[in-house]
Order: C-alpha cells, then structure tokens, then sequence
C-alpha cells in the first residue's frame, strides 16, 4: 500500500492530491500589527485623552493628551469618523464649564476652539496620514499647540473683555498664556511620539524576530 502525501499540492489546481484546498497562510505578524495600530489606538487614544481633561490636573493647565490624540486621530481614521472626537470634546467643554467652573455657558465663547479641534485632525490627516516620519510628527507636534496657542488667546483678547483693546494688551494676553502654551507642547510632544513611535518599534523587532527563510 502506497503512502499520500495530503500535504503535496497538485501543481495545476493549488489543490492537495485528496482533493482538499490548501490553507490559506494566516497574516503575517506585521500585517497583524499594522491592522491593530490602524483600528482601536485611535479611540482609546480619544478616551485618554477626554480622562486627560476631566481628571483633577492644577498646575498642569493643557498639560492633556487632547492635541496627540486628535493630530493621531486625524492620521489614522478618515474624515467622516472625526465627528466622534468632536462631538466627544465638545460635550467635555459643556460639563467642564457647568458642572466644574459653574460657569453659564456660551456656545459662542468655544467656536474658535471647536474649530481648533477639526484642524488639528486635519493637520494630522493631510501631514501623516500618506507618511509618517519623525520630522512630520515632530512638526505636527509644534504646529498644532502654536495654532490653538495663537487663535485661543486672540480670541480671549477679542471677545472676553480681559484685557485692553490694544497691542499691549494683545501682548499681555499672549505672555499670560505662554505656561499653558508650554504645557501643550510638552504633552501634546509626548502623547504623539507614543502613538506614532511605539507601533514602528513594534513592527520592528517583529521583524527582527521573524525566523529566516530556509
């Protein structure tokens, strides 16, 4: 009696000689990794960022992880799914304003940060979404938090009666916010080099580790 071998393929059908398909190879560990940092990072990266926000942080003003995670965000998800961080944020500015500095709150008075939140996933769409490399996450880094530094205190300046109507008091009102400003630097920094940096060393010592072909 003749031994088959189930394992050979026949080589006209890609079949086994029983007749049985062959299995299909599962993905490789890179494919696997590159499908997780795709996926779930992008929101649990939004979760963190919104406890980043609600958690009890004096002294640390902007020190959150908001400006990563949207730049993240931006990166990795497509344009119709950005209306779930903003609507997320914009529902954290509400309870903060209410509910933790027991303000009235004015919708109006949050309109340049609002639109602040949709630029910075677009900086982080049109910047890193085709490539990502150090000097993009590193200028997507500091062009975010400079952008809402800049448009966040013009607009106190304008509308909140803070501080005079003049160039003096347009400079007072820009070295007031300097502490925040370097809080979201530093942070948004962190929170970005994580999210981008971590996967690319992951899928590196993955391959590393891959066994050679034979």
């Amino acid at each position: 009696m003749v031994e088959v071998d189930r394992a050979t393929p026949d080589p006209q059908n890609g079949r086994s000689r029983f007749g049985l398909p062959e299995p299909v190879p599962g993905p490789e560990p890179m494919a696997a990794n590159l499908i997780l940092e795709v996926h779930m990072p992008a929101y649990l990266l939004l979760l963190a960022a919104l406890l980043s926000r609600l958690l009890p942080h004096a002294g640390w003003f902007n020190f959150t992880a908001v400006g990563g995670a949207l730049l993240y965000f931006g990166a990795r998800r497509n344009w119709r799914e950005m209306l779930a961080p903003l609507a997320a944020l914009m529902a954290t500015d509400y309870f903060l304003t209410v509910y933790t500095y027991h303000y009235a709150f004015a919708w109006q008075s949050y309109l340049p940060t609002w639109a602040w939140y949709v630029a910075a996933m677009a900086l982080g769409q049109i910047l890193l979404r085709a490539k990502t490399s150090v000097t993009r996450v590193a200028a997507g880094s500091l062009l975010g938090p400079t952008s809402f530094f800049v448009l966040s205190n013009y607009a106190a300046w304008a509308t909140m009666g803070m501080y005079p109507h003049s160039l003096g008091g347009l400079a007072t009102c820009y070295i007031a916010g300097l502490p925040f400003y370097r809080n979201d630097l530093i942070s948004t920094a962190i929170v970005a080099g994580l999210a981008f940096g971590v996967p690319v060393l992951v899928r590196r010592y993955a391959r590393v580790g891959l066994p050679s072909a034979a």
